[in-house]
């Protein structure tokens, strides 16, 4: 038995009241998460639909890094952990209405060493999540939605059975993957749709030059060239993401799910927007057996949780993080010295040779709250507690397909970071010139800061849910220093330096 402590850590929304954001996304940010890789919130997104701008999808991805060949196990959700997507739709900073996920593990056959296998052994290959071509699926994963609002619980997939798409050992154990990919999309009606998975990390990072001190391949990170700055179609550095899965959650619901009085309501209109994160819960109690069983009980405790993406990962020192991850946004006040003097933005200074604004940075603390320019209609008293949420005006119609800018807002993309959160969206670069002062002063403090990663190589999907099938077990690869893999460099290669 094992009391699972609630402590962590810290991350308050550098949300750009401006055109700017926060920093990234939260792969094992904090102690707490480094040790709970299956309750790690790497990534949450939030925006509205491409397809049906009446609706809003919301992608919550966990336990990030996942090297596509690890079996024989893979990386199941996990059953002791409570999977939440949280809307706050009246601007006081608490979730009104929360849409749960739990997973069930189905052993169904105990006798074979892998959670997949076909094509040998009279096992024929894995062509279905159910019935015919499903035998060879060993370990498979249900799972239930369940929205809270107004304190009543409504099973949203009441009647089906929702299976969860596993990880894509390779061609012969499953040689039509998409088409096992498609069958995990669900329609709930009402206008309601739902996926689980393993999926391709849409991430994109430099991840080695970030935690090397901001150590940037100076040929083409740090501060980019206005060539390379609005290229949005190739990479210029390596994306340390590249051929790793992620388990993903997506949700598709309609905007008058979300909103405070069940309406949808112009740009302009307070009520279009929402706050929302993404969060882990376990129960209090972890008991072990000795037949190998593991189950839980008692009150159940946040473990991990993101709004805006990497504030916790790289603007709160590592003794805050765990509070930040158990509290809840509401509290995020505590942790306001952060912003005054972010660490971060003197590494920026030092290793780029880049002016900063001075200390305090009051141009900062004004981005965790409910204002212009995603709240055009909200005045003073609508402003909320700083909290870390990441906020979407639904009156604000999608930016189609093709036409989408990497740079969200900066780019005159509105419908992009930090208004909401879309796959494309480079939160990287868009948060590194927040906090460098692109509020204080564009002029000023307008430094074009990036890694040189633009895209994720593997592209984006351009309808529900928007996640792309887990990379091959058998046939994937990685992007590193001297490998190829960078397209906007002439040769190919990913430069080292």
């Amino acid at each position: 038995m094992k009391r699972l402590k609630a402590i962590a850590t810290f991350a308050m929304a550098l949300f750009m009241l401006d055109p700017a954001g926060v920093f990234a996304s939260s792969h094992r940010e904090a102690p707490i998460s480094a040790l709970d890789h299956s309750a790690d919130v790497t990534d949450w997104y939030a925006f509205v639909s491409y397809d049906h701008p009446d609706r809003v999808t919301m992608i919550l991805n966990v336990d990030g890094l996942l090297e596509p060949s690890n079996g024989p196990n893979y990386f199941p959700f996990d059953p002791n952990v409570r999977y939440e997507m949280k809307v706050d739709n009246n601007r006081d900073g608490e979730e009104d209405i929360t849409f749960q996920f739990r997973f069930k593990t189905d052993i169904r056959q105990p006798g074979i060493f892998t959670s997949a296998v076909g094509g040998i052994a009279g096992i024929p290959q894995i062509t279905s999540l159910s019935g015919p071509g499903s035998a060879g699926l060993v370990v498979r994963q249900t799972y239930t939605v369940t929205m809270v609002k107004n304190g009543v619980c409504t099973d949203l997939g009441e009647g089906q059975t929702l299976y969860a798409v596993p990880s894509n050992a390779g061609p012969l154990t499953m040689p039509k993957y998409r088409d096992l990919f498609n069958q995990g999309i669900y329609d709930l009606g009402n206008g309601v749709r739902v996926f689980a998975g393993t999926v391709d990390d849409p991430f994109y990072i430099d991840l080695g030059a970030a935690f090397d001190s901001l150590n940037f391949r100076m040929g083409v990170g740090g501060v980019l060239s206005a060539a390379k700055d609005a290229d949005d179609t190739h990479n210029y550095a390596p994306d340390s993401v590249a051929g790793f899965n992620v388990n993903s959650i997506v949700l598709e619901v309609p905007i008058t799910m979300l909103t405070v009085d069940g309406q949808l309501h112009p740009a302009a209109d307070k009520n279009a927007v929402i706050g929302t994160y993404g969060a882990t819960s376990r129960r209090r109690i972890t008991v072990h057996h000795l037949s190998g069983k593991v189950d839980s009980e008692g009150p159940w405790r946040q473990v991990n949780r993101e709004g805006n993406s990497l504030i916790n990962e790289l603007i709160i020192g590592t003794g805050f993080k765990d509070r930040f991850s158990v509290d809840d946004p509401k509290n995020d006040g505590q942790f306001a010295n952060f912003f005054l003097d972010p660490l971060l933005a003197h590494l920026f200074a030092s290793t780029l040779g880049i002016p900063i604004p001075a200390a305090p940075r009051t141009d900062l603390l004004p981005l965790v709250q409910y204002t212009a320019p995603i709240c055009p209609g909200c005045g003073p008293k609508d402003a909320g507690p700083i909290a870390d949420l990441l906020r979407l005006n639904t009156g604000i119609p999608p930016t189609p397909v093709g036409n989408q800018k990497r740079l969200g807002f900066l780019a005159g993309d509105l419908a992009g970071f930090p208004q909401g959160r879309r796959p494309v969206d480079d939160v990287v670069d868009i948060a590194s010139r927040a906090v460098v002062g692109i509020l204080a002063d564009a002029v000023k403090f307008g430094a074009r800061v990036g890694d040189g990663v633009n895209i994720n190589e593997d592209g984006y999907g351009s309808t529900f849910p928007y996640v792309t099938p887990a990379h091959s077990g058998r046939n994937s690869h990685h992007t590193g220093p001297g490998q190829p893999g960078c397209s906007g460099q002439p040769s190919g290669i990913c430069p080292i330096k």
